[in-house]
């Protein structure tokens, strides 16, 4: 089976989450161009697949560098911009179950299950 190209999960985010930025929630239009950003990031063991990316301006992404989703989570808050908690945490569950399904990624599950269990302790509880 063929793995879709960066453009396919690129535009495939954008079709999954809307057209924003996840870190700074500017519209991915115009002068604001969109790249993938993968939440656990590559060099920490995260696949290249649709459930570990999400579109973000390349402003965001290239100053998120490889540090983790939430850390960059809670640096887009002190910077004042808006970042989509509940979306990051609809990603990470997503890559959980994909990994369950697909096996492997034995580097990334440490990072992810950590910046999950220290995303939900940072929401409200669902009403």
């Amino acid at each position: 089976m063929r793995q879709p190209g960066r453009r396919e999960r690129l535009d495939a985010a954008r079709d999954r989450d809307g057209d924003t930025c996840l870190w700074c929630s500017r519209p991915l239009t115009g002068a604001v161009a969109a790249t993938t950003d993968h939440v656990v990031p590559k060099v920490k063991g995260g696949p290249s697949w649709l459930e570990n990316e999400v579109a973000a301006c390349r402003r965001c992404n290239g100053e998120r560098g490889h540090r983790g989703a939430v850390e960059w989570l809670e640096e887009c808050e002190r910077r004042g911009w808006s970042p989509d908690a509940r979306r990051l945490e609809r990603v990470l569950t997503s890559l959980v179950a994909a990994i369950a399904e697909r096996g492997g990624q034995r580097r990334a599950r440490p990072l992810l299950h950590a910046q999950l269990r220290r995303l939900r302790k940072r929401l409200p509880a669902a009403a």
